[in-house]
């Protein structure tokens, strides 16, 4: 018998009811557990495989606390030698974000894959159940590695993907990268290297999750000014993103507000409100620019870069 796959539950719409099988938006997300959720699956009979119920939550309301015991529980996991892969089953509203986090925490050598769906589990064809199966596939490909994200057959590498539709079966796209690949047939057929693996950023995996960093994230706009940004300062936030129009520009009397954050000791990451593209700095007084990362993800990259900058202050 090979490898044990594990897959830990966390709720989403792939666990989710409706009192009709045609009702694909009216439906209660996280209700089922992830026990039933794989037994439901005849195809994954044969596999040697461990399930595991870490949250059971919608993940419109994802939090700190739910994202620090899934990594640590993901790393535990890990580093089962007995284990060839993970798989996490996980709402489609905020799964770009948690994969992104555990791939900047963890940085895994072992594939860790994320799966969800667009219909809930009492649609008359659900979606979940083949995403799932999908999953394990990668999950067992030789030489996957890292986080990535399947749903409707394509597979994606965690720092690009994003969710760009509200109610199609493939909401996710993988921007200018490209995905990193395909499960066709019960195979993954890749078109471009798994996620690489590098120093995992991990100081907040050890901090209570009520005092990570507060990061919040802004829009630019026409009229957009600066009045929420100095709202944010005096309520104490340590971060801002900021998506702005285009190639991340902003507004000048946001601009303005945001130098002065800057001035004032918070960190500003600038990064664009566009699906795809990324964001090209010049010389002069510009802000950071984001690295090619959405405002959701700069957002998570900044929480992790201020708590890694703590850490040796808490020592």
């Amino acid at each position: 018998m090979g490898k044990k796959i594990v897959i830990l539950g966390t709720g989403g719409t792939i666990a989710g009811t409706a009192k009709s099988s045609g009702d694909h938006t009216g439906y209660t997300a996280a209700q089922i557990g992830v026990d039933q959720l794989v037994q439901a699956i005849p195809s994954l009979a044969g596999i040697d495989l461990v399930t595991e119920q870490v949250a059971q939550l919608d993940s419109k309301d994802m939090g700190f606390e739910v994202w620090q015991r899934l990594a640590q529980r993901t790393a535990h996991w890990l580093a089962d030698g007995n284990v060839q892969g993970i798989v996490i089953t996980h709402g489609t509203d905020t799964v770009e974000e948690t994969a992104y986090f555990l791939q900047a925490v963890l940085q895994p050598a072992k594939p860790v894959v994320l799966t969800c769906a667009m219909r809930p589990a009492t649609a008359l064809a659900p979606d979940g159940p083949q995403n799932v199966v999908d999953s394990v596939t990668v999950a067992q490909t030789p030489g996957a590695r890292g986080v990535t994200l399947v749903c409707a057959g394509v597979v994606h590498d965690a720092r690009a993907v994003q969710k760009v539709h509200t109610y199609r079966l493939d909401a996710f796209v993988s921007g200018d990268d490209g995905p990193v690949g395909y499960v066709e047939q019960g195979a993954v057929r890749c078109v471009r290297d798994w996620p690489a693996v590098e120093s995992p950023k991990a100081a907040l995996l050890d901090q209570p999750a009520s005092s990570w960093p507060r990061v919040d994230v802004l829009l630019n706009y026409a009229g957009a000014d600066g009045r929420l940004v100095r709202l944010l300062r005096q309520d104490g936030v340590q971060g801002i993103v900021v998506a702005g129009t285009g190639n991340g520009t902003l507004h000048h009397d946001l601009e303005a507000a945001l130098h002065d954050a800057v001035e004032a000791g918070i960190h500003v990451v600038r990064a664009t409100r566009c699906a795809f593209g990324r964001v090209f700095g010049s010389a002069g007084r510009e802000l950071p620019d984001s690295q090619g990362l959405s405002p959701v993800k700069a957002r998570v990259a900044l929480m992790l870069a201020l708590g890694e900058a703590a850490r040796p202050a808490a020592r």
